[in-house]
């Protein structure tokens, strides 16, 4: 279970979720321009001004703490506490019109993380994971009981990860459960939070894809960690496994090693 996280550190992600949404809603099914990354992936105006409004609120309210930025890049690192932002986790979702993506926000405690929201501004959806439960606006949720991989509904990133170096341990996985579904974005995670996902696989995340989702999962009763068990720090290689019941987490890892 993640560390406690003081009210005001609440409150200010809080703002900060409604401040991005603000940027975002208007440009949502818009035409507007998409700029390519050095790695190809998609990014819109609506990533960057939502990041720099996030990013003022918490220079403005605590100037000490650090902050790690998709768009905007990393400031204080090496601060006790240090905010992770991913403005719009899915952008490629969002130039295609699907509100399957999410504004995530964490914060970590020496490298731990100790809050996180996902929050889809289409739907009006806001999880909160932090201080020993999970709410959806609000109300507390929970991760549902599954056992069996072979009783399990699986979402994963992509056809991408039956390719690669991770292909074999992704297939053997894949291969064990009943219902799969690829795609959803950090949205399949508020799914395995109110019980209606079993486990989700990703590779090649970063810390700002991942540390908003682990106290989201881990306090709605789920289990998250890398795909060799270890937990999700900012340090990771960015290979998540979730699961909403603890003891299908264990058969995922032997299947996957």
């Amino acid at each position: 279970m993640t560390k406690d996280c003081p009210q005001e550190f609440v409150t200010l992600a809080h703002r900060m979720a409604d401040a991005a949404g603000e940027v975002i809603r208007p440009l949502f099914r818009q035409p507007i321009g998409i700029i390519g990354k050095e790695d190809n992936s998609p990014v819109t105006i609506a990533d960057r001004n939502a990041e720099a409004v996030m990013r003022d609120l918490i220079e403005s309210h605590f100037p000490e703490h650090g902050i790690i930025g998709e768009e905007h890049g990393n400031i204080r690192t090496d601060a006790e506490y240090v905010w992770v932002l991913d403005p719009i986790d899915g952008t490629l979702s969002f130039i295609s019109g699907s509100p399957t993506f999410g504004i995530l926000i964490a914060l970590t405690r020496k490298g731990v993380p100790i809050m996180g929201i996902l929050d889809q501004p289409i739907s009006g959806e806001r999880w909160l994971g932090a201080n020993g439960r999970t709410t959806l606006n609000g109300r507390a949720v929970n991760t549902r009981s599954c056992a069996r991989l072979a009783d399990a509904t699986l979402f994963a990133w992509g056809a991408e990860l039956l390719e690669g170096d991770h292909g074999p341990s992704f297939r053997r996985l894949y291969g064990a459960i009943k219902r799969k579904r690829f795609g959803y974005d950090c949205y399949a995670y508020g799914l395995l939070s109110l019980g209606f996902v079993d486990i989700i696989a990703d590779c090649d995340m970063k810390p700002f894809d991942y540390c908003a989702l682990v106290p989201i999962v881990e306090n709605a009763g789920g289990r998250i960690t890398d795909w060799s068990g270890h937990p999700m720090t900012l340090a990771n290689p960015g290979y998540v496994l979730a699961t909403g019941d603890p003891a299908l987490h264990q058969q995922a890892l032997e299947i996957m090693a």
